[in-house]
């Protein structure tokens, strides 16, 4: 199954390090966060759970759920987390998801569908492509995918400003400019007529194109 924006994220049953989850009840009504790797005790992937942990009060203010995925046994990420507890500072403090039967990998389109057996015996480079980040709304839809290369460690610190910006337009009829953070300036929707537009900014915008009209950013 392809993948794309707006399309719907594909639903699985799994067990986690927290127990198991179905994962559209697991989001409920919240945004989710699901970033996978090729293999536990891997070393860019132990630096990113770790970050990731840090980050994870901000990703909670954000009314937005954290889940990681490994190819290997929940078993492995619990032996793991210890590891990402002295070498970073901070254990997951997320579920991480066992995909021994690489079923959720497959669904994401992270590996082939006609890879067969499960993860034993696999390798990291085996799993090289086992490294996305999916942003999901509470509509269960896929708001962001990007996928990384095994050598380079993700930026989660621009995952959460895309988060912001995301929730930012979910709310208002704007779109964010480039390197934008949060309290900078926005665009107004090319979906907003002129007239629309006066009505909610009746103080006007700057408009160096009539295409590209510029406001503070709505409260």
């Amino acid at each position: 199954m392809s993948l794309r924006i707006n399309g719907l994220a594909p639903n699985f049953t799994a067990e986690t390090t927290e127990g198991t989850i179905a994962f559209h009840d697991w989001i409920g009504d919240s945004w989710a966060i699901l970033f996978s790797h090729p293999k536990d005790f891997t070393p860019v992937c132990t630096t990113e759970l770790g970050y990731m942990a840090k980050l994870k009060p901000e990703f909670d203010k954000r009314n937005t759920k954290v889940i990681g995925l490994s190819v290997d046994p929940v078993t492995n990420h619990a032996r793991w987390a210890q590891d990402i507890a002295e070498t970073q500072g901070t254990a997951p403090n997320y579920p991480m998801i066992g995909d021994t039967d690489l079923v959720v990998s497959k669904l994401y389109n992270m590996l082939p569908e006609e890879i067969e057996g499960g993860s034993d015996g696999r390798t990291a480079a085996d799993n090289a492509t086992v490294r996305t980040v999916f942003i999901i709304g509470p509509d269960k839809r896929i708001k962001l995918m990007i996928s990384y290369p095994m050598t380079t460690g993700r930026n989660f610190d621009e995952i959460l400003r895309v988060l912001d910006s995301m929730q930012l337009t979910a709310r208002h009829r704007v779109a964010t400019p480039v390197n934008w953070q949060d309290g900078d300036k926005v665009i107004i929707a090319g979906s907003v007529s002129d007239d629309e537009a006066k009505t909610l900014y009746p103080d006007g915008w700057e408009a160096p194109r009539p295409y590209l009209r510029i406001v503070p950013q709505p409260k």
